[in-house]
């Protein structure tokens, strides 16, 4: 049995777009996932300390994976562009960030994972790409379309990626 499921995708040091790319790659040749829609990418300003702006972008996909068998398999896929997690370093900048933002409408709160994603209502880099794919689908907590989600945020830092952009 498949779930749809939305990840947000990032990336703000290497060569961000080839990263992200690839590991969406990666992710929809994973035995029991399947991509059902992709983002355009988008360019967006740090959040935390000073540090190059991100490439980011949302994906949804049908999975077979239970939530926590999908967390494991997109951190190995971080761990395979470089990514190392440490706690100190929550908002810094990284080869690539892979956050399960919605699966189906399930709600989910422990210490390895929480779904909807805790900060997903105030992120544009998050709301704007989901909006484009998915801007009718409800966050189960907040109980409104993401298209509502994106009218009540500014998202003025968020704009649509042209390559000339990119010098990482």
């Amino acid at each position: 049995m498949t779930n749809q499921c939305a990840i947000a995708l990032g990336s703000n040091l290497g060569n961000s777009l080839a990263t992200l790319e690839q590991a969406l790659k990666i992710i929809s040749q994973t035995p029991g996932i399947n991509l059902v829609a992709a983002s355009s990418w988008y360019l967006t300003k740090p959040i935390g300390p000073p540090q190059p702006d991100y490439l980011n972008g949302c994906a949804i996909l049908a999975v077979e994976p239970t939530p926590e068998e999908l967390l494991v398999l997109l951190q190995a896929i971080e761990l395979q562009f470089g990514r190392v997690r440490i706690k100190e370093s929550r908002w810094g900048a990284r080869t690539l960030d892979l956050d399960i933002i919605l699966y189906g409408d399930l709600i989910i709160n422990n210490s390895d994972l929480i779904i909807p994603h805790p900060r997903m209502r105030e992120r544009a880099f998050v709301l704007v790409p989901l909006s484009e794919i998915a801007e009718d689908w409800q966050e189960p907590v907040s109980q409104k379309a993401i298209a509502q989600l994106v009218s009540e945020i500014d998202c003025s830092g968020v704009t649509i990626f042209q390559p000339s952009e990119l010098n990482n």
